[in-house]
């Protein structure tokens, strides 16, 4: 081991939730992480928290709020990051950083939101601000809108892929009844996903209910450590590669219906690592519409612009497939609370190579990768994972 490695983890369920605010998400996840590491609060050396938040509530200053469930981190160093739908991952890279500094040996990461208590129009509304509204401030249907406009781009130029958008639904849904920690644990089918009807209206023509991800409360954390630390701990996942790139904001400077920059990450990421696709046992991708899955295929190289529909149709991706994507259910099933979404990724990716998966389990697991994004791709997270011990 020669880099930092993730030593323990915890998540909660996502979903509409009880827990009145963040603050209290984040003490539920920051001690069980901790006690799962088997560390106490005395061994962390500083704090990383993400939470977009942009308007969920007016409290803020989240990264100070660790402390009041646990008083003995009140003088830890403590951060809070926002990348939009990537904040988790920055989170979780920050502490990398600190570890890999050697500025600390011991990071807590938590990522949370409560998305929930805000009424629907006003979540659209939020979160398009992980968008640039000088060009999305007439968009109907708030970031559904904005996806919908990619996805009517793409079936412009490649042709209609509704059915098959239908399919990766299908897909995620299913896996996601193996999920204990998921929003929605239905396998609605794929006719249900692909058939317009009240209970799965348009939410933003081409976008169908269950194209969308769903609004969600929740938490994840985990501990990072350093390598001479972690010899002496239970668990041990560590990074072949980790890989941030962004893109343009304003979808006017670049074709959104082509993820450059997830593509630049990813062939980053691999050629970092001196892996191929055929090397990973699964990925856990940024699901966060239908059409973003299927653009990812093609942006990690499963198929050519225009092919991601091969994907799916092939059985690529499924549980069962070559390469397995989202066998947690993905933002789909699991839900997207999102400040908690990059952690949640790499804690289900992290279950799956200790092992500990249980109905999620891909047998043989020992590699996974997670892309994580913020806005329409512009924010790139790609970490390729491996079980040390």
């Amino acid at each position: 081991m020669t880099g930092p490695i993730i030593a323990g983890w915890a998540h909660t369920r996502f979903g509409k939730l009880e827990e009145p605010d963040v603050e209290v998400l984040m003490a539920q996840v920051s001690v069980a992480a901790m006690a799962h590491a088997g560390i106490a609060p005395g061994d962390v050396d500083g704090i990383f928290v993400g939470v977009f938040n942009a308007g969920f509530s007016r409290q803020s200053f989240e990264a100070a709020q660790v402390a009041l469930a646990v008083p003995e981190l009140a003088y830890t160093p403590a951060v809070r990051l926002e990348n939009a739908c990537a904040t988790g991952s920055a989170a979780l890279y920050g502490a990398l950083d600190f570890v890999a500094s050697g500025r600390g040996r011991i990071a807590l990461v938590i990522g949370a939101e409560k998305m929930t208590a805000t009424p629907t129009a006003e979540v659209g509304d939020i979160l398009l601000a992980a968008s640039y509204r000088r060009e999305t401030m007439d968009v109907d249907g708030g970031f559904a809108g904005l996806f919908a406009t990619i996805a009517a781009g793409y079936f412009r130029r490649y042709g209609d892929r509704s059915q098959e958008l239908a399919m990766i639904a299908a897909k995620n849904h299913a896996n996601g009844i193996a999920n204990p920690f998921a929003q929605m644990r239905k396998d609605l089918g794929f006719e249900f996903c692909n058939t317009v009807s009240e209970r799965n209206p348009h939410v933003a023509a081409p976008l169908r209910r269950t194209d969308c991800s769903l609004i969600s409360d929740g938490a994840a954390a985990m501990i990072v450590a350093a390598p001479e630390v972690a010899r002496d701990m239970q668990r041990a996942i560590g990074f072949r590669a980790r890989v941030h790139i962004n893109d343009h904001l304003a979808l006017s400077r670049r074709d959104p219906t082509t993820f450059a920059g997830a593509q630049r990450a990813w062939t980053t990421a691999l050629a970092s690592a001196a892996m191929t696709l055929d090397d990973l046992h699964l990925v856990e991708t940024h699901d966060c519409f239908t059409i973003a899955e299927l653009l990812e295929y093609e942006a990690m190289g499963l198929a050519a612009p225009g092919e991601g529909y091969r994907v799916i149709r092939d059985g690529v991706v499924n549980k069962d497939g070559r390469l397995p994507i989202n066998p947690s259910g993905g933002l789909k099933a699991k839900g997207h609370p999102i400040g908690a979404t990059g952690v949640s990724q790499h804690v289900m990716a992290c279950l799956q190579l200790m092992d500990e998966a249980g109905d999620m389990q891909i047998a043989g697991a020992t590699t996974a990768g997670v892309f994580n994004m913020g806005g329409a791709a512009v924010a790139n997270y790609v970490s390729l994972l491996e079980r040390i011990a």
